[in-house]
């Protein structure tokens, strides 16, 4: 019995002995002990409700274009695929009135934050972006890339400085930045600043913003401070600690993206801002595969490619070398079609500058809910 007890407890001492050891031998690119149910709630974090985006609201919204903006002489600006039983209607809501089924290859007439206008055959409607694919542009030269919103100015918020639902001090805000953070916009309307907030906008007071920078319309900057491309997306300040290991995961991509770019220089998302390690400061947050979420360390670097290749998309002497998008839905951060995954050979963004001079690339997040990506011309 003796001897048992003995046997059992040296076996005991072994195997302690030995779990360090095989805690130490734990890879970076293991998962860890994420439950689905944190999972799940980092990913409900970006979702908007679009039934409920207008509603309550007192203050004006930034309007976008109307079916009766549009004829069927109207010119097309590109020609896209529609996903088998879509529908046109007349609103853009689901509950509207359908006006027809949309044909197999349609004509898109605009672009808004969620919807899109397109002419079938002899019919004019609204459809959601994330029906329609294939997008080509009719007039390549002067039509720029599917989804670009070029950011006319660059700022820093001055105080305290909320994103506000509406053009209004009394309609409620999205998140709420701190002093100090950069950020793009898009727009300048009655003293609001417009910026893309996911698949709708967000309204700043041009009272809580300080250092106004314009962005160059081409690719001469406009004085030395301006930036040829600016785009900026917004993520949510959740402080469970899942979303917060996303949060550091976005700093720590920008960290390793900002760069000088010489011409004909590459990146490549993965190998470049990559790999996703422990050992590189990467932690473990969710990360989104073809519309579902699991773990992984890395998780939000695709927040960060993708608001890159918002900016790149700005610039045609960048040429993108490889690119797609988080399955049929998209990433919900940014307006459907216009998100880059990364994360494994078939999921990366690859870029080459073909400018004749370099370029700086450059990340920013003050680990309050913006994400800025800024391109210069780097000649000095």
């Amino acid at each position: 019995m003796m001897k048992r007890m003995l046997a059992c407890l040296t076996a005991l001492c072994l195997i302690l002995a030995a779990l360090p050891c095989a805690l130490a031998e734990e890879t970076d690119d293991e998962a860890g002990e994420l439950t689905q149910e944190e999972i799940d709630e980092v990913a409900a974090l970006d979702d908007v409700d679009e039934d409920d985006l207008f509603l309550y609201l007192t203050g004006p919204v930034y309007q976008e274009k109307e079916l009766a903006d549009f004829d069927l002489n109207s010119p097309a600006l590109y020609t896209c695929r529609v996903l088998d039983n879509s529908s046109l209607f007349t609103e853009r809501s689901l509950d509207s009135r359908r006006i027809a089924r949309c044909k197999a290859r349609a004509e898109v007439l605009y672009v808004g934050s969620n919807w899109a206008i397109v002419r079938s055959g002899s019919d004019i409607g609204y459809i959601q972006r994330k029906r329609i694919h294939a997008v080509k542009a009719v007039d390549t030269v002067n039509t720029p890339p599917y989804g670009v919103q070029k950011s006319s100015y660059i700022a820093t918020t001055a105080d305290v400085c909320e994103v506000r639902k509406s053009m209004s001090d009394q309609d409620g805000s999205w998140l709420v930045l701190n002093p100090g953070t950069m950020l793009s916009i898009w727009k300048i309307q009655d003293g609001w600043a417009i910026v893309p907030y996911h698949r709708t906008y967000g309204y700043i007071s041009l009272s809580d913003l300080t250092d106004l920078i314009p962005v160059s319309p081409t690719d001469q900057p406009i004085r030395e401070d301006s930036p040829i491309a600016a785009y900026t997306s917004y993520y949510k300040m959740d402080q469970t600690k899942i979303n917060l290991n996303r949060i550091s995961n976005i700093a720590v991509a920008c960290q390793r993206l900002t760069r000088v770019m010489a011409p004909g220089d590459s990146l490549n998302f993965n190998k470049d801002v990559g790999p996703y390690k422990k050992s590189l400061g990467y932690k473990e947050a969710p990360v989104l595969v073809d519309g579902t979420t699991r773990p992984g360390y890395g998780g939000g670097t695709c927040q960060v490619s993708s608001t890159l290749y918002n900016a790149l998309m700005q610039l045609p002497g960048v040429e993108i070398l490889q690119r797609r998008p988080h399955g049929p839905g998209g990433a919900s951060y940014l307006p459907h079609g216009v998100d880059a995954a990364v994360g494994n050979t078939d999921l990366n963004l690859r870029f080459r500058n073909n400018y004749d001079f370099p370029i700086r690339v450059e990340g920013h997040t003050s680990d309050d809910g913006a994400l800025l990506m800024l391109v210069y011309r780097a000649d000095e």
